[in-house]
């Protein structure tokens, strides 16, 4: 009797449904890091003004004060309105929502469509991923990659943060796959080893080359140093031949996103615009079709 393994390797639309299932359920994981992480964040960054202070005025210890924890795991997820704890049947990916009809089962009040739509999409590219790159080593880095994207874009839109606890891993991630992960004719990843640390180190140099000479000449800041680790994360990835075209979509994408948000939304053109999205969707397409594209553009 074949294993399951064996059963995945030998039957794509086997392993294509399964990674739908654990895109699903990596979704709802996803939402959770979404909303907690900015706010365990921000506790962080309030704990530790509170022991500058008390350093500066000459305290010799700070108020230690009780507060509940909170992190990624603790506490359990509840209604934000009726604090009524979510059970296992409610928290089933997509399908408890439209039992629900997107509303707390408690008290009845609305739940934002952004939780099942973020489980969908992640069920849904990481099928796509599945079906590209098949059973292997070469789907699970594309997988990992592609739920840590994610994380980021959804992120960096609510906050216009890409804080250091994903962006760092991602980079570190990808400079492992490189170095440990076998290389897999005709797949995007991993990399070998030299194209990887190359499009590290460009990636992270280039934007902030870019980010230092706007400010000269501007006196502005026009992107954050989340964006050099990202960019620096998805060459690290896709090494240093994607960066290119990465850059140039991500610019194209945001560019005309900005000029339809100053229409549409009347808004100052002063307003900004989170970057991280436009390089989060970039690096994915060129995760699937990059090799095609660098090769049609290179074709005599």
């Amino acid at each position: 009797m074949p294993s399951v393994i064996e059963l995945l390797a030998t039957s794509p639309a086997l392993f294509v449904g399964t990674c739908v299932v654990l895109g699903l359920i990596v979704g709802s994981f996803l939402n959770v890091v979404i909303y907690r992480l900015p706010v365990m964040l921000e506790r962080q960054w309030r704990e530790q003004c509170a022991e500058a202070q008390g350093a500066d005025a000459g305290a010799t210890t700070v108020p230690a004060v009780a507060v509940q924890r909170f992190n990624l795991i603790v506490p359990r997820s509840a209604c934000p309105e009726c604090k009524a704890p979510i059970g296992a049947l409610q928290n089933i990916p997509v399908l408890s929502y439209l039992v629900l009809k997107g509303r707390c089962a408690n008290c009845g009040t609305a739940i934002s469509a952004r939780y099942p739509l973020v489980e969908a999409l992640t069920g849904i590219l990481s099928a796509l991923v599945a079906w590209k790159f098949g059973f292997g080593w070469a789907a699970l880095a594309g997988l990992v990659l592609t739920w840590f994207l994610i994380a980021l874009a959804c992120i960096d839109l609510d906050h216009q943060l890409l804080p250091d606890s994903l962006t760092l891993p991602l980079l570190w991630l990808g400079l492992c796959a490189s170095l440990w992960l076998p290389l897999s004719a005709g797949a995007a990843v991993p990399v070998d080893v030299r194209s990887s640390l190359t499009g590290a180190i460009a990636g992270y140099v280039s934007l902030w080359s870019v980010y230092h000479l706007f400010r000269l000449l501007t006196g502005k800041e026009g992107m954050g140093y989340g964006d050099f680790k990202l960019f620096a994360a998805l060459g690290a990835w896709l090494g240093w031949q994607m960066l290119l075209p990465i850059i140039l979509l991500a610019s194209a994408v945001g560019a005309v996103t900005g000029i339809a948000m100053l229409t549409i939304r009347k808004q100052h053109r002063s307003t900004p615009i989170a970057f991280g999205p436009f390089l989060a969707a970039a690096g994915w397409l060129m995760l699937l079709f990059g090799q095609q594209i660098v090769a049609a553009y290179l074709r005599p």
